[in-house]
């Protein structure tokens, strides 16, 4: 990156607004830019910044968490978790937004979707616009106010994906992303998920033999199982496998040791053509990529011959975690961020060593079969609590108990823990009663609310529940609060925040909610003008959905595609290709068959204690007019997050808009309020084109950073892209230079006035 942007780019936080903040206080919410936002006094920084330790959970809904009273009739055995929860705090009225880009951008720099244009999971066909912009005020870039070095481990997906690239890269970042965005560290994964599961299992059967990526014994699968072969290294080594009680899967047991598993032969010399080291396979073979804090980068692609890519992702990731933690100097703060991918699909197995005593053996699974989705979901969701012991225990922050069990006392330590989900289920592994029709992707409860548990020497009075409404955008705040640092203040005024103050209820059991309300959104991200994404219907739910940009992806996600296919040219199935769901339901209809259910175009909810608001827009067939139409509709529930028996979530039949009585006086008053607040919140945020970094004026340097980007992406998608083509070229800049020039940017200060 030139010197002229690293410049443009240090704006973003004022090394003279903050100290490093030993036993400087700070005002909780002192700038309140959100609609419904409660004051709350000053409270305390600590006299020493707590080292901060943060666990994502990928797709793992509150539906999952026997912590927090759920899990359905099997949930998920995550004593880790529940350890950490009993000496800490449980939020248990969370939540983030309903997908995984939007949510973990909210969370590392603390605004809405709506003022930065990620609103879905980011895709390879995705613009710059819609990628976090490197103009933004990171927790990374916050926290080093304070003197903390940032690490990050695992899945990224802040800015674009490669899976499934196009031509077209419309990451101008690239491989350095992760760093330009400010960590100092990273190890991992720029994709949103693992690449789908090899069915020829690295290339020695044909596609769709092995439908988890790996041989399965003789037991599990007569036809295609063995029970000895060669088990290939991508160094050139070999090690014969055979069946024993300890490899009872010699296939499966070849993969989890990064190889490729040759059924039925010994090993030789050369390595058979057969075996393909180049495949990518779920979450045991990806693309591992490490920025380090000189700027420079390694990527090491599947056939690398240091293996760094092979292996189980959950392992991998917390052992790169656990590597940095214990290189860190104890005199300075750290945070470090273990963003696991699991429990994300493809759906797969887990190694057996993470697993629970007793568990149910998988080898013969299917891995595309919705029964066997939902326990191999449990399995990777124990996985993950098993890591996250692993990781607290060998990074000192916990020990064991005699039996095993995870012995973790905060006051003990000067680290502090924060588990949290990005996001609600996947529809097919969802818990009862949980709904899978609005799951993952919606603004409904089910796609929304996740656990959010925080424990270490700041919290007083642990082992307790706070009911009050908290956003994924105040765990930004939240991570500057543990610094000393006030978030309001070291950013720039021209992005405002939308996060509120979350310390107090960690250091006052009786704090009052700090929040009036609360916000979600979703809408598909910025792409090139023309382009649609194909569509895609989710298996279990009959859902059809346009968020998946190839059929590859859309079957790893346990859909049936509707597009063309991979090759481009050949459809899939009967009726195939249609352009769009509605096309999908169109031929339906004329089919004579049952129309699918179509995930609107846009949905937004907000919400207060106990009622409810829900907005979207759908296109779908209507069958009235044989055309597609598009409908606004409004929802109004009374909500809340009571432990079973008493929970009431957001369905259909809850609709109070949908019944045949009217509104009473209480409910009038709540959608009248709800309706307002949210019509603020949407006015609050004004466009203003030309404004490339975000700094509130359209100038010279808003010319000069066009040409940066134009340059540096040899005129392909950046954040100066305004006309929205997929191209940085001269056909922006009159967006840049029309009008007054230089100007400042329009505000929305009428509409929103600050709260207090």
């Amino acid at each position: 990156m030139s010197s002229l942007t690293e410049a443009a780019l240090e704006t973003n936080v004022g090394a003279s607004s903050t100290s490093r903040g030993r036993g400087i206080g700070y005002i909780a919410g002192a700038v309140l830019l959100l609609a419904g936002l409660a004051s709350t006094a000053p409270a305390a920084a600590p006299a020493n910044p707590p080292n901060i330790l943060l666990f994502i959970l990928d797709d793992v809904g509150i539906d999952q968490m026997s912590a927090f009273g759920y899990g359905g009739a099997t949930p998920p055995r995550t004593p880790n978790i529940e350890a950490i929860a009993n000496a800490g705090v449980r939020f248990r009225n969370f939540w983030t937004m309903p997908e995984c880009s939007p949510s973990r951008a909210l969370l590392f720099e603390g605004r809405y979707p709506l003022r930065t244009n990620v609103y879905d999971a980011i895709l390879s066909v995705d613009l710059a616009n819609s990628q976090v912009s490197p103009y933004e005020t990171t927790t990374p870039k916050v926290l080093r106010q304070a003197g903390y070095a940032s690490g990050l481990f695992g899945k990224f997906h802040l800015t674009g994906s490669d899976v499934n690239q196009t031509a077209t890269n419309n990451n101008p970042l690239g491989f350095t992303a992760v760093h330009q965005l400010g960590w100092d560290d990273f190890a991992g994964w720029q994709d949103g998920a693992p690449h789908p599961i090899d069915t020829t299992a690295g290339g020695i059967a044909p596609q769709n033999t092995h439908a988890c990526g790996f041989v399965p014994n003789t037991t599990e699968s007569p036809a295609n199982g063995a029970d000895a072969g060669a088990c290939y290294f991508v160094n050139g080594s070999c090690s014969p496998v055979s069946r024993t009680p300890l490899s009872p899967t010699p296939g499966r047991t070849c993969l989890e040791r990064g190889g490729i598993f040759n059924p039925g032969a010994a090993c030789a010399s050369p390595v058979p053509a057969t075996v393909d080291f180049t495949l990518e396979n779920g979450y045991y073979v990806g693309e591992l990529v490490v920025n380090r804090p000189d700027g420079t980068y390694t990527v090491s692609p599947p056939e690398d011959p240091s293996g760094a890519g092979r292996g189980y992702r959950t392992i991998l990731e917390s052992d790169r975690a656990i590597g940095w933690i214990n290189a860190k100097a104890a005199a300075a703060p750290w945070m470090a961020t273990v963003s696991f991918s699991s429990a994300h699909t493809p759906y797969q197995q887990a190694p057996t060593s993470l697993l629970p005593a007793a568990s149910l053996p998988t080898g013969s699974f299917d891995c595309l079969v919705l029964a066997d989705q939902r326990v191999l979901s449990n399995q990777m969701i124990e996985a993950m609590d098993a890591e996250i012991g692993r990781v607290l225990v060998q990074t000192g922050v916990a020990t064991r108990n005699g039996d095993g069990t995870l012995a973790y006392d905060p006051r003990s330590t000067d680290t502090m823990i924060v588990i949290l989900g990005d996001n609600g289920t996947y529809a097919p592994v969802v818990k009862f009663p949980f709904n899978p029709e609005r799951a993952k992707a919606t603004v409904y409860q089910t796609g929304v609310w996740t656990p959010l548990i925080v424990a270490g020497p700041l919290v007083e009075a642990p082992g307790r529940t706070v009911s009050a409404m908290v956003n994924v955008a105040d765990v930004f705040q939240l991570f500057g609060e543990m610094a000393g640092i006030d978030v309001h203040a070291v950013g720039p005024k021209s992005r405002p925040l939308d996060s509120v103050a979350m310390l107090p209820y960690l250091t006052n059991p009786d704090q009052r909610s700090l929040r009036r309300t609360n916000f979600t959104q979703t809408q598909p991200n910025l792409k090139p003008a023309g382009y649609v994404v194909p569509p895609c219907v989710v298996a279990g739910v009959d859902t059809c959905v346009q968020l998946f940009p190839s059929q590859s992806l859309c079957g790893s996600e346990g859909g049936v595609w509707w597009g063309t296919g991979d090759d481009g040219t050949a459809p899939v199935g009967a009726g195939a290709p249609q352009p769009d769901c509605c096309s999908v339901n169109r031929f339906r209809v004329t089919s004579g068959a049952a129309t699918y259910s179509v995930l609107p175009d846009w949905q937004m909810a907000m919400r207060d204690d106990q009622y409810k608001l829900v907005r979207s827009a759908t296109t779908d067939f209507d069958a009235s007019t044989s055309a597609c139409a598009t409908t606004e509709s409004r929802e109004f529930y009374a909500i809340n997050e009571k432990p079973l028996p008493m929970l009431r979530l957001d369905d259909a039949t809850g609709n109070l808009l949908g019944r045949h009585r009217r509104l009473d006086s209480n409910e009038r008053r709540a959608l009248f309020w709800l309706t307002r607040e949210l019509n603020q919140l949407l006015a609050s945020e004004v466009a203003c084109p030309g404004d490339g970094n975000r700094d509130g004026v359209v100038d010279q340097t808003d010319l000069d950073q066009f040409k940066y980007w134009a340059n540096t992406t040899n005129s392909m998608s950046s954040w100066y892209d305004f006309n929205l083509d997929g191209l940085t070229n001269q056909n922006d800049v009159p967006f840049i230079t029309n009008g007054r020039f230089p100007r400042t940017c329009p505000t929305a200060d009428a509409a929103f006035p600050q709260r207090g």
